[in-house]
């Protein structure tokens, strides 16, 4: 849990730490260096087109694409998703071995790692799979991000009841609920854990400060990405990990 928390904030650091270095530029064909090139303009371009096809509505480009880049995702999320339930349904079992090895002495914790590992491999689980579909999709996701923040024509247009090109209060709130959401159904399968607990509350918050900060269009954007995930994680099963409650790491398949 305590690296899922690592993860978790070093993902918000990398997309707080992006939006300082050239979010202010406007992305044209003749922006330089290997991001904007091959990451950010092609995704810009892809918001044009798309707010074209539909008349020129930029707040429903926003969706669309945010819909087809999470859709071309899917495989890699619906890992992470069920190596996430795979290592939730096997938290139980892992704090047993963790109490039966308390003590700090090395002899002991090589016992407790060697006994962990033992686990993972009686059920299949890989404790490092859901990190490597993180470290994939972040880069598309940040520079998805980019996009929407330095496409000039995005800054100018309307959505609903709110301008795209200026913060929303209601909007920011909206990104604070479905974070909240979408981490409090991720977590219903896990047993208690106070830091998880704590990122339940706190990644909203966060969240929101950021939101009415920044423009509405990013707000849209992480809106329509955690209503997906919240869809994705409800309707995606992990694998059938049981555990015998009279022996660590009894399983049946």
């Amino acid at each position: 849990m305590r690296k899922r928390v690592i993860i978790m904030l070093a993902i918000l650091a990398l997309v707080v730490l992006s939006g300082c270095t050239q979010i202010h530029d406007p992305i044209t064909s003749e922006s330089t260096g290997f991001w904007n090139q091959w990451f950010v303009y092609p995704l810009s371009l892809l918001l044009v087109w798309m707010a074209e096809f539909l008349g020129g509505s930029y707040g429903l480009a926003i969706v669309i694409v945010t819909i087809i880049i999470r859709l071309v995702l899917l495989p890699l999320m619906i890992q992470q998703t069920r190596s996430s339930k795979a290592m939730q349904a096997l938290q139980p079992e892992i704090q047993k071995i963790r109490e039966k090895y308390s003590s700090k002495d090395q002899k002991t914790q090589q016992k407790l790692q060697q006994e962990t590992m033992e686990l993972f491999q009686k059920h299949g689980v890989n404790p490092l799979a859901g990190c490597l579909p993180i470290l994939v999709q972040m880069p598309i996701l940040v520079a998805f991000y980019h996009a929407i923040m330095r496409t000039a024509e995005i800054k100018t247009d309307t959505f609903l009841w709110f301008s795209l090109g200026s913060p929303d209060y209601v909007l920011a709130l909206l990104a604070g609920v479905t974070t909240f959401t979408q981490q409090k159904i991720m977590m219903g399968q896990a047993p208690p854990n106070p830091q998880m607990k704590m990122m339940l509350y706190i990644m909203p918050i966060m969240i929101i400060v950021f939101a009415i900060n920044f423009p509405a269009a990013l707000s849209l954007y992480w809106v329509i990405g955690n209503i997906f995930m919240i869809v994705q994680t409800y309707f995606i099963s992990g694998p059938n990990v049981q555990t015998d409650s009279k022996s660590t790491g009894g399983a049946k398949k």
